[in-house]
């Protein structure tokens, strides 16, 4: 089956210039990855964004330069962490990450079930922590990786390559836990709106089991993900409509009114839905810190 096509967003202005291309998975890593991202951003100052939870792990391949991971809370005084290639395990709050003007690379979004396969180990070791691809890789293999990806001549190359590399790693990968896959679906299907007890009741087993599995195979328990599923659900409707009305949307997406939506707007991106959207970046570029 041919691979999808890639899509390239370009932008420049004041703020700076970037190409950003898009392309899915093979086909057979559908249920692995979600999407690859390529960038290339020149901005005349230092670029901050704040990253909200998505319910992927996102692996971040840099050709060489580095990110500032800053504390959400104290973003100007705070700690500092500098990665230059990192895994981000799944979050339930949002992040601030920053670059000096110039930044290149590569971004993996992995499904929870694929990242649980292709990094070979439990998510909870990774859960709301930002970890040197190095230090999951090897650093023989992470310091492969980002070479090739790097000395490749394009985009088109680039995710070929990584869609060889995560096949070869999953040939020896154990499948996922059954219960995990099944509640994990399960919980994309519905939206986020199915009831965790429900859920163990499909499942045949005790919510406490269940919130156990699921913490230690993804991460988090199965509630924080479904929260986090319903919330990107908004985020989505609201990108490809500008005018939508929020109590609507919270509504379809079983929110009990606009005020439980700014909850979990506050919780996750840091702003209510009028705010956060008013940073949004040009051409595909993300959220303004």
């Amino acid at each position: 089956m041919p691979v999808p096509a890639i899509e390239t967003a370009r932008h420049s202005s004041p703020l700076g210039s970037w190409e950003m291309a898009y392309r899915g998975p093979a086909p057979l890593l559908r249920d692995v990855v979600q999407h690859y991202v390529g960038w290339d951003e020149r901005t005349p100052l230092p670029l901050r964004r704040r990253q909200m939870p998505i319910g992927a792990v996102p692996v971040i391949v840099s050709f060489g330069l580095p990110f500032d991971l800053l504390d959400p809370a104290d973003p100007d005084g705070g700690t500092r962490r500098r990665r230059v290639s990192f895994v981000a395990g799944l979050h339930d709050e949002y992040a601030i990450v920053e670059h000096d003007g110039l930044s290149r690379g590569v971004e993996i979004y992995f499904t929870p079930l694929g990242a649980r396969r292709v990094l070979g180990q439990p998510l909870r070791e990774l859960a709301n922590a930002v970890v040197a691809l190095e230090d999951v890789l090897g650093e023989r293999a992470a310091g492969e990786l980002v070479e090739r990806l790097a000395t490749a001549p394009g985009w088109r190359e680039r995710f070929a390559l990584l869609d060889v590399a995560i096949c070869a790693r999953l040939a020896d990968a154990p499948p996922p836990l059954p219960s995990v896959a099944w509640a994990w679906r399960r919980l994309e299907e519905s939206g986020g709106r199915l009831a965790i007890g429900a859920l163990a009741q499909e499942l045949g087993c005790s919510r406490r089991h269940l919130v156990a599995q699921m913490r230690e195979q993804l991460g988090l328990p199965p509630k924080t993900l479904a929260r986090i599923v319903r919330f990107n659900r908004v985020v989505g409707l609201l990108q490809q409509d500008d005018g939508a009305r929020l109590a609507e949307i919270a509504l379809h997406c079983g929110y009990y009114d606009q005020a439980h939506l700014n909850r979990d707007f506050r919780a996750f991106a840091g702003d209510p839905p009028s705010a956060f959207f008013a940073r949004r970046l040009p051409d595909g570029a993300g959220f303004a810190a």
